[in-house]
């Protein structure tokens, strides 16, 4: 998605919240901004850091931990429709429209992940194929 100021591609992410976990943040940011639901992560995938201009002036440099969030339902109305572009893509395009070099790796290091899962997953469901001695 896009940020509401500068137009930069950008993933979801807030500032923290009084009794809410982090990966609980990112979870109701992810429906707030892009009208995401689904099942998050509790373990972060990472961190990246980037410069952001506050409505003062000031320039301040943030870390994001990012958490994965398995996408179930998009909203058809959430707080901040229309303010932003939402388009889905592949990881490899999401790592090429991105600024920040650490963002870019942490979503090619989880496609490897998510690429690994997928093997290991359809390696179960190959049966093992077992040669029987003639006689």
């Amino acid at each position: 998605m896009t940020s509401r100021d500068t137009g930069r591609w950008v993933i979801p992410k807030g500032w923290p919240m009084t009794r809410k976990c982090a990966h609980e943040v990112a979870m109701q940011e992810a429906f707030e901004e892009a009208g995401v639901r689904g099942v998050v992560e509790t373990e972060t995938l990472g961190a990246y850091t980037y410069s952001k201009v506050l409505r003062d002036g000031v320039q301040v440099i943030c870390k994001v931990q990012v958490y994965a969030l398995e996408a179930t339902d998009m909203a058809k109305n959430f707080k901040e429709k229309g303010e932003r572009r939402i388009e889905w893509v592949s990881f490899d395009e999401a790592a090429g429209r991105v600024h920040e070099p650490e963002l870019r790796h942490l979503f090619l290091a989880f496609k490897q992940r998510m690429g690994d899962r997928l093997a290991a997953k359809a390696a179960k469901q190959i049966p093992e194929v077992r040669q029987i001695p003639a006689e």
